[in-house]
Order: C-alpha cells, then sequence, then structure tokens
C-alpha cells in the first residue's frame, strides 16, 4: 500500500480504490464474517479520512490496526449475547451455559492482559488463525506469535492458580 504524497481527497478516493479490496479481504480473515468484514473496513476508512492530510507512513497499517480494534470492539460488546430460541428451565452438565459462563470468566481474565497477549488470544482460540497470520496482524514473526500467546496463557494460568478447567 502506498504513501499518499498530499492529504487531498483525491488522494484518498484513489488509496481507497486501489487498496480496498485487500483491506475487505483482510477485515474477512480477522473477522470471519462478510457484514462484519464490511462495517469493521468502513469505521477504518471513517475514522482515517478526518486524519489523512496529517497521517504519516504507511496508510494501511495504520487502517489495519483500525480495523483489529473494531473487530475487538465488536466481539467485546457482543459476545456476552447469544439469542436462543427457547429458554430452558433446567441446565445440564455441558450445555451451552456452563460454555457461555466459561467464556465469560475467560474474558474477565483476558480483559487485564496486555493487549498484544489479548488481540492473540482471541485470534487464536476464538477466531482459530494460525500462529503466522497472528504474526502477521500483530506485526511480528510466526515465533514471536507463538510466545505471545504462550506467555498469555502462562499469565492466565498463574491467576487460576493452574487450574485448567
Amino acid at each position: 500500500m502506498e504513501v499518499p504524497v498530499a492529504g487531498t481527497d483525491a488522494d484518498f478516493e484513489r488509496f481507497v480504490a486501489e487498496n480496498a479490496v485487500a483491506l475487505h479481504r483482510f477485515a474477512y480473515l480477522i473477522a470471519g464474517d462478510r457484514e462484519d468484514a464490511r462495517d469493521a473496513v468502513q469505521d477504518a476508512l471513517a475514522g482515517a479520512y478526518p486524519r489523512w492530510s496529517r497521517m504519516v507512513g504507511d496508510p494501511g497499517a495504520y487502517l489495519r490496526r483500525s480495523i483489529v480494534n473494531a473487530h475487538v470492539s465488536r466481539w467485546r460488546r457482543h459476545r456476552r449475547e447469544t439469542p436462543v430460541a427457547q429458554v430452558s428451565e433446567t441446565v445440564e452438565p455441558g450445555a451451552p451455559a456452563d460454555r457461555v459462563l466459561d467464556a465469560m470468566v475467560v474474558g474477565d481474565l483476558a480483559r487485564d492482559l496486555p493487549y498484544r497477549q489479548r488481540v492473540a488470544l482471541v485470534l487464536r482460540y476464538y477466531e482459530d488463525r494460525s500462529f503466522a497470520e497472528i504474526g502477521a496482524v500483530l506485526g511480528c514473526s510466526e515465533g514471536s506469535a507463538r510466545s505471545i500467546v504462550h506467555r498469555a496463557l502462562l499469565d492466565l494460568r498463574g491467576r487460576t492458580g493452574g487450574r485448567d478447567g
């Protein structure tokens, strides 16, 4: 993705025309859903437009980071909501209610992790992304992505007293 020479509206429009497909593909890989990807790209572009004339460096990196942040924010807002057709009066072991409770506990624990560790865990365990993909999103090598996930898991285990389940 090229750096704009001048921060004009025409430069912004040209950048979007040349990079829209790549940005949508990236957002889809992060979100796993076309509508969420479109929303994330739209939000990122809307946020970048007023800053376009002051943007330094690679605007693509700024937009990719905005897309990741938008996806994480949406995930946080919606992760607790699980619509069901009918509410059951009883809860069976291993039922969806147990999984929701587990997700809430993990979410509460992960909220205190450093940003990169939190993003890496979300991408790895909620988005099922490879370490290479995580490294690409975080701007680091595959080995560094492995280390980030490993440190995050160690931190979570330390907070739970080493319990695995």
